[in-house]
């Protein structure tokens, strides 16, 4: 426990933030698993759950809870499903290959 005036106020304002974090990161969380759920399932909503996620996200970077980048590598990752989920072709498929480089 700390003794420093400053430092006991600094913990409150840790605490009050952390859960406040942990709320807004986890709804983020859970949109994306439900949008994920929405997809294996082939359900007609997975359009919907994956825009609701991509806001989710969205709001989470923003209030500085995961970072922008992260925020943007996932949502990346769930639009190119969706558009494979839409065109009716595999993620697999809708990969693109890459070729080896040669060394001189």
């Amino acid at each position: 426990m700390a003794n420093i005036k400053s430092q006991i106020k600094r913990n409150l304002q840790n605490e009050k933030r952390r859960l406040r974090n942990r709320n807004i990161r986890g709804a983020a969380r859970t949109a994306v698993n439900q949008a994920r759920a929405a997809f294996e399932a082939n359900e007609p909503q997975t359009k919907e759950a994956i825009l609701k996620a991509i806001s989710a996200l969205d709001k989470a970077a923003e209030k500085g809870i995961i970072h922008k980048n992260n925020a943007a590598r996932r949502k990346g990752r769930m639009m190119k499903k969706l558009t494979s989920f839409e065109n009716g072709t595999s993620v697999a498929a809708a990969k693109p290959v890459k070729s080896k480089k040669t060394s001189r």
